[in-house]
C-alpha cells in the first residue's frame, strides 16, 4: 500500500459533532458547534472541548465555568452547520433557529431539547495550547431521550441518528455495529 506524507496536522477523523450551550453571568445563552470534543476520564467522568479564544462561547464558559454538550441528530445538521459558521456576537442563534431550551439540573446552563442527549459539565481546567484552549470538565449529569432506552435501560445511541464530522463534511453513523467490545477474543459457543 502506497502512502503520501503530510506535514504535522490533526487528521483524527471522523469526530463527533456537538452543539455546546453556554451562559454568561448576565444570563445570555449562546450555542456553537464543536467537532473537537472527547472523553478524557471515566472516574471521575470527564470530557474535553477545544475552543478558539476569540469565540463568544470561550468568554461565556471561562466566566461561568459551565457548559452543556448537546448531541444532535442528523435532522438538525443544517442548524448544526449554521451554529458553526455564525457568531453569537452578531445573531441570537437559539432564537433564530427556534431551539427549545430546557433548564439545567446541576448547572445554570440550559440544554437543547431537540437534541436526544445532553451532557451537563463543570470546567476543571482551561489549558492554553495555541490556536485553541482545551477545556476539561467533569460530567455532572447526562440526560437521554427515553426513546433511546430499551426495556432493560440500555441506551441505544444508534437510534439517536447522531452526526459525525470528517474533513469538512457531515455524516450519519451506521445503524448496525461492526462488532461489540471484546468480540475479537470471545470464545465461540
Amino acid at each position: 500500500m502506497n502512502k503520501t506524507d503530510f506535514k504535522g496536522s490533526v487528521m483524527l477523523n471522523p469526530v463527533p459533532v456537538v452543539l455546546v450551550t453556554s451562559k454568561n453571568k448576565e444570563g445570555k445563552v449562546n450555542v456553537f458547534t464543536v467537532a473537537w470534543a472527547g472523553t478524557v476520564c471515566t472516574k471521575p467522568p470527564m470530557i474535553s472541548i477545544s475552543i478558539r479564544p476569540e469565540r463568544l462561547s470561550h468568554e461565556y464558559i471561562s466566566e461561568t465555568r459551565e457548559f452543556v454538550i448537546n448531541l444532535p441528530s442528523s435532522k438538525l445538521v443544517k442548524r448544526v452547520d449554521f451554529c458553526g459558521v455564525k457568531s453569537g456576537k452578531n445573531i441570537d442563534k437559539i432564537k433564530h433557529l427556534g431551539f427549545t431550551l430546557n433548564e439545567g439540573i446541576n448547572v445554570s446552563v440550559p440544554s437543547i431539547a431537540e437534541c436526544p442527549v445532553n451532557i451537563e459539565c463543570k470546567v476543571k481546567d482551561i489549558i492554553p495550547l495555541g490556536s485553541h484552549d482545551l477545556f476539561t470538565a467533569e460530567v455532572v449529569l447526562n440526560r437521554v431521550d427515553d426513546n433511546l432506552l430499551d426495556e432493560k435501560g440500555k441506551i441505544h445511541f444508534e437510534k439517536a441518528d447522531l452526526v459525525a464530522y470528517s474533513h469538512g463534511e457531515y455524516f450519519t453513523l451506521a445503524k448496525k455495529p461492526l462488532g461489540k467490545f471484546g468480540y475479537s477474543v470471545r470464545k465461540k459457543r
